[in-house]
Protein backbone atom coordinates (compact mmCIF):
# COMPACT_ATOMS: atom_id res chain seq x y z
CA UNK A 1 0.00 0.00 0.00
CA UNK A 2 1.34 3.21 -0.93
CA UNK A 3 1.19 6.27 1.09
CA UNK A 4 -0.02 9.96 0.51
CA UNK A 5 2.67 12.52 0.48
CA UNK A 6 1.07 15.64 2.26
CA UNK A 7 2.75 18.76 0.43
CA UNK A 8 3.99 21.14 2.64
CA UNK A 9 1.62 23.41 1.40
CA UNK A 10 -0.87 21.82 3.57
CA UNK A 11 1.41 21.65 6.80
CA UNK A 12 1.71 25.59 6.72
CA UNK A 13 -2.02 25.77 5.85
CA UNK A 14 -2.95 23.84 9.15
CA UNK A 15 -0.25 25.72 11.04
CA UNK A 16 -1.79 28.66 10.01
CA UNK A 17 -5.09 27.78 11.05
CA UNK A 18 -3.87 27.06 14.50
CA UNK A 19 -1.94 30.44 14.68
CA UNK A 20 -5.37 31.74 14.06
CA UNK A 21 -7.41 29.43 16.21
CA UNK A 22 -5.16 30.47 19.43
CA UNK A 23 -5.29 34.04 18.73
CA UNK A 24 -8.95 34.01 17.88
CA UNK A 25 -8.84 31.90 21.83
CA UNK A 26 -7.37 34.20 23.43
CA UNK A 27 -9.13 37.60 21.58
CA UNK A 28 -12.67 35.97 22.13
CA UNK A 29 -11.64 34.95 25.75
CA UNK A 30 -11.46 38.64 26.77
CA UNK A 31 -15.00 39.76 25.15
CA UNK A 32 -17.93 38.52 27.93
CA UNK A 33 -20.51 36.64 25.24
CA UNK A 34 -22.22 35.57 28.33
CA UNK A 35 -25.23 38.34 27.68
CA UNK A 36 -26.20 35.96 24.65
CA UNK A 37 -26.75 32.88 26.91
CA UNK A 38 -24.74 31.85 29.79
CA UNK A 39 -21.94 29.77 28.75
CA UNK A 40 -21.62 31.20 25.15
CA UNK A 41 -17.86 31.84 26.19
CA UNK A 42 -17.57 28.13 26.55
CA UNK A 43 -19.44 27.60 23.67
CA UNK A 44 -16.90 29.78 21.81
CA UNK A 45 -13.90 27.99 22.72
CA UNK A 46 -14.92 24.70 22.53
CA UNK A 47 -15.91 25.56 19.16
CA UNK A 48 -12.44 26.92 18.14
CA UNK A 49 -10.94 23.90 20.07
CA UNK A 50 -12.85 21.67 17.87
CA UNK A 51 -11.71 23.44 14.47
CA UNK A 52 -7.79 23.16 15.64
CA UNK A 53 -8.63 19.67 16.20
CA UNK A 54 -10.47 18.38 13.25
CA UNK A 55 -7.46 20.30 11.29
CA UNK A 56 -5.14 18.40 13.13
CA UNK A 57 -6.75 15.14 13.29
CA UNK A 58 -7.60 14.97 9.33
CA UNK A 59 -3.93 16.10 7.68
CA UNK A 60 -1.45 15.35 10.95
CA UNK A 61 -2.80 12.17 11.40
CA UNK A 62 -3.46 11.52 8.00
CA UNK A 63 -6.76 10.62 8.06
CA UNK A 64 -8.31 12.57 5.18
CA UNK A 65 -5.84 9.95 2.87
CA UNK A 66 -6.79 6.86 4.85
CA UNK A 67 -9.31 4.38 3.85
CA UNK A 68 -13.33 4.87 5.11
CA UNK A 69 -12.57 2.27 7.46
CA UNK A 70 -10.12 4.58 9.22
CA UNK A 71 -12.71 7.19 9.39
CA UNK A 72 -14.66 5.51 10.58
CA UNK A 73 -12.96 4.41 14.04
CA UNK A 74 -12.31 8.02 14.58
CA UNK A 75 -15.68 8.82 14.39
CA UNK A 76 -16.85 5.99 16.23
CA UNK A 77 -14.68 6.78 19.12
CA UNK A 78 -15.42 10.56 19.21
CA UNK A 79 -19.13 9.26 20.01
CA UNK A 80 -17.42 6.85 22.69
CA UNK A 81 -16.18 9.95 24.41
CA UNK A 82 -19.19 12.25 23.96
CA UNK A 83 -21.31 8.96 25.26
CA UNK A 84 -18.69 9.27 28.18
CA UNK A 85 -18.94 12.55 28.95
CA UNK A 86 -22.57 12.78 28.64
CA UNK A 87 -22.85 10.14 31.35
CA UNK A 88 -20.61 12.15 33.61
CA UNK A 89 -22.10 14.80 33.32
CA UNK A 90 -25.60 13.11 34.21
CA UNK A 91 -23.89 11.88 37.66
CA UNK A 92 -22.31 15.33 37.71
CA UNK A 93 -25.41 17.74 37.40
CA UNK A 94 -28.20 14.99 39.88
CA UNK A 95 -25.97 15.94 42.46
CA UNK A 96 -26.39 18.08 45.34
CA UNK A 97 -24.50 21.01 45.56
CA UNK A 98 -23.07 20.20 49.34
CA UNK A 99 -19.82 22.13 50.67
CA UNK A 100 -16.96 19.71 51.82
CA UNK A 101 -16.41 20.29 55.47
CA UNK A 102 -12.96 19.33 57.31
CA UNK A 103 -14.39 16.99 60.40
CA UNK A 104 -13.95 18.15 63.90
CA UNK A 105 -11.33 16.97 65.90
CA UNK A 106 -12.63 14.62 68.83
CA UNK A 107 -11.07 13.32 71.99
CA UNK A 108 -10.14 10.26 70.15
CA UNK A 109 -7.69 12.10 67.33
CA UNK A 110 -6.59 14.51 69.76
CA UNK A 111 -4.08 11.72 71.60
Amino acid sequence: MSEHIVQKTAYFGIFAVLIVGTIATIIFGYIDFDHIFPGMNTFIALLIAFIKATCVVLIFMHVYYSPRLIGLFVVSSVLWLIILFAFTMSDYLTRSGGTFEVPKATETTQR
